[in-house]
């Protein structure tokens, strides 16, 4: 059950009519306080405790869908983020479609080493109207290891990649895949001993900064496809569906068609619970996916790996509020596989793996990095200021002006990176520079278009008659200018070049051959054949200012995602950032050195104590509720309470910060407070989140 004071297991009698298809995993329907509800069958056992229990009412499907490591998984993900097994277990499982599963079945055997269970004998029936909990959960066959995928601060050298216990044995090694080259792995000295790892059926743990304009999707079907040729199985977990639909591709070169299955929540219920069933049925040894396919069933796993594990796309809205990387991380931990973190940048939690020990790192040789990186220059630093003196306040310098101007006339494309999307998300007063808000919701106003009324963007209503509240004033000028202004105002400048835009309302898959401009905001930068001529950053005075923890993390994530589009310098690749120099995200960008700059990041993270190297916990709700919840909540010693700031509404946040040592217990604490009020039907709910994204 979801509630926090009901989350454990239950005990109920299998009725001889149902014992075949009752085994561990399949759908059950039972009697909870005198309701029909939904749940799982967890274990099988010959007798329970408690002398008085009720029958299961149905097996709504034969198929036991729930995989033993999914459920081992869930629980350990449930305890890490002071979360209900039942909120995992939503998440982890799609909602059934009957009939897709009757086509399924069909056609395929029921999963390997799964039986169907013989009728266990039992005793004359005992009615009961409501189920009675047993005293103690009942033990699973194997012991939960902890829950903390990553280690203790005390290194761990390694001179080799961390092999597994024990190689996974394959009666016919990698069902007809053989080992992939290692060329595209060359550019980095440490490439070859991944792919030789996962080919021996060894567990290697890894995390890769790629080169700029490097092929990634084709770089993971190389590590897929040898750990494939081992005989085992992987997992890969993309952000967006661009990335999944780019490694689709790769994966269809490189092992054939019919060897992988794509799972997204973005592909319709049917089509998505064929590809689970597909999964869990062990049709195809590889499955990746968005963050829905974290949880995905995969027979003999042998490796995990996330591509960009700084996208916030990772991190799951709902209760308990999991991330993909920690999901993914825990999996390698449980399950005795190899884990690989990649991307063009860095995160600090990608680093802090590196500097316990816990994964090495792949880089390329400096040598390669400076063959292939195209020539990046600020427009902040003081020679340029000395020949532009406007390149500090200007929206395009003339630095970046010319890169564009040399570019389109050697006929190659020029992108754009602009941080918001719309034409002028924000405005403000003309004469006082306040910003514009709505007199309804106190929401920011934006203009729609050049003639536009201004509307608020949180209530949409009208403002067409805005007076400014503290001067008066009735004309509006731009505070934050979106990416359909941009490709206005680029249109103006360069007349006759073709303009396009690419973001969340139409993404480009590509860039049609020839010069162009292409404004793009982050994330939905397109791939132009050859890379781009020039890349220009504007507005980095967005990214750097956000009241976020991450702010430069994800300015450099962005920046490099799109700088990485570009060509090489020798060919002429030019890439300007509208930013001053000395800033640290924009040195790490010049030197293309995302490893220096995660380290930076998690060594101030450290003397401040924010994530990750401490552990922190969101407590939000009304006033009341946050402190009946923390009033019942016995923190581990040497927690630490910090608040309240204010949140939506009415509400507030209180953060709980603990050292990593004592994660375990502060997640514990919060979830036994949870259950305290759920149990006394507390009226006020409150959010918890461990490790959560946005702290301010």
């Amino acid at each position: 059950m979801p509630l926090a004071h009901l989350d454990r297991p239950f005990d109920y009698l299998v009725p001889q009519a149902l014992a075949a298809d009752a085994v561990p995993g399949v759908r059950v329907k039972v009697r909870f306080a005198g309701q029909l509800v939904d749940g799982w069958l967890l274990e099988r056992v010959e007798r329970s405790d408690h002398p008085r229990l009720a029958y299961l009412e149905k097996v709504v499907s034969p198929v036991p869908v729930l995989a033993p490591e999914v459920a081992r998984l869930a629980r350990v993900v449930a305890d890490r983020y002071a979360g209900s097994l039942a909120d995992v277990l939503r998440l982890a499982v799609p909602p059934r479609h009957a009939r897709v599963e009757k086509e399924i079945l069909a056609q395929a055997p029921a999963p390997a080493g799964e039986p169907r269970a013989e009728p266990v004998p039992s005793a004359e029936p005992v009615p009961s109207a409501e189920p009675v909990p047993s005293a103690e959960p009942v033990p699973s066959a194997e012991p939960v290891p902890s829950a903390e995928p990553v280690p203790s601060a005390e290194p761990v050298p390694s001179a080799e990649p961390v092999p597994s216990a024990e190689p996974v044995p394959s009666a016919e090694p990698g069902g007809g895949v053989a080992p992939p080259e290692t060329d595209g792995w060359r550019d980095y000295p440490a490439g070859p001993a991944l792919l030789r790892a996962l080919a021996d059926g060894r567990a290697p743990r890894a995390v890769w900064s790629a080169l700029p304009g490097e092929d990634w999707a084709a770089r993971y079907a190389t590590v897929i496809a040898a750990t494939v040729a081992a005989g085992r199985g992987a997992l890969v977990v993309v952000a967006d569906g661009r990335d999944l639909d780019r490694l689709d591709a790769a994966l269809a070169a490189q092992l054939g068609p019919g060897r992988h299955v794509c799972l997204s929540a973005a592909l319709g219920p049917a089509r998505r619970y064929r590809a689970f069933l597909a999964a869990r049925l062990a049709a195809a040894p590889v499955v990746i996916g968005t963050r829905a396919a974290m949880f995905a069933p995969v027979a003999r796993l042998g490796l995990v790996a996330i591509w960009d594990d700084g996208d916030d796309l990772h991190a799951e809205p709902r209760a308990p509020y999991p991330h993909a990387r920690e999901v993914l991380l825990t999996r390698a931990q449980l399950e005795g596989a190899g884990a690989l973190l990649g991307g063009y940048a860095r995160t600090a939690e990608a680093q802090l793996l590196v500097e316990t020990g816990w994964a090495r790192e792949v880089v390329a040789d400096r040598a390669v990095l400076r063959a292939r990186t195209p020539a990046i220059a600020p427009t902040g630093d003081d020679p340029q200021l000395a020949r532009d003196p406007g390149a500090a306040t200007a929206r395009l310098p003339s630095l970046a002006w010319t890169a564009a101007r040399e570019a389109l006339r050697v006929e190659l494309p020029v992108l754009v990176q602009v941080p918001r999307r719309g034409y002028l998300p924000s405005v403000a007063c003309a004469d006082c520079r306040t910003p514009a808000r709505c007199p309804h919701c106190a929401g920011p106003l934006g203009l729609p278009s050049a003639g536009g009324t201004p509307a608020c963007r949180w209530c949409g209503r009208v403002a067409a008659a805005y007076a400014c509240p503290h001067c008066g004033g009735r004309r509006l000028r731009a505070s934050v200018t979106g990416a359909r202004r941009t490709a206005e105002e680029l249109g103006r400048a360069f007349p006759g070049v073709p303009v396009r835009t690419s973001g969340r309302e139409e993404v480009l898959a590509e860039v049609p051959g020839g010069a162009g401009l292409v404004i793009a905001t982050p994330g939905a930068e397109p791939v132009a054949a050859g890379g781009y001529g020039a890349v220009l950053l504007l507005d980095s005075w967005a990214l750097l200012t956000r009241a976020d923890l991450r702010a430069g993390e994800e300015a450099l994530r962005r920046w490099t995602a799109a700088a990485a589009l570009a060509r090489p310098a020798a060919t002429g690749g030019r890439v300007v950032v509208v930013a001053d120099g000395a800033l640290a995200p924009v040195q790490a960008l010049l030197r293309w050195d995302a490893g220096w700059f995660a380290a930076r990041e998690l060594a101030e993270r450290r003397e401040l104590g924010f994530p990750p190297a401490m552990r922190m916990a969101s407590v939000t709700g009304l006033p009341a509720a946050v402190a009946d919840l923390l009033a019942q909540a016995r923190l581990p010693d040497g927690a630490e309470l910090l608040g309240p700031v204010p949140a939506e509404g009415e509400r507030e946040r209180m953060l709980v910060r603990v050292p990593r040592a004592r994660a375990s217990a502060l997640a514990e604490a919060l979830h036994v407070a949870a259950g305290v009020r759920s149990a006394r039907k507390a009226a006020d709910p409150v959010r918890l989140q461990v490790d959560p994204l946005a702290l301010f």
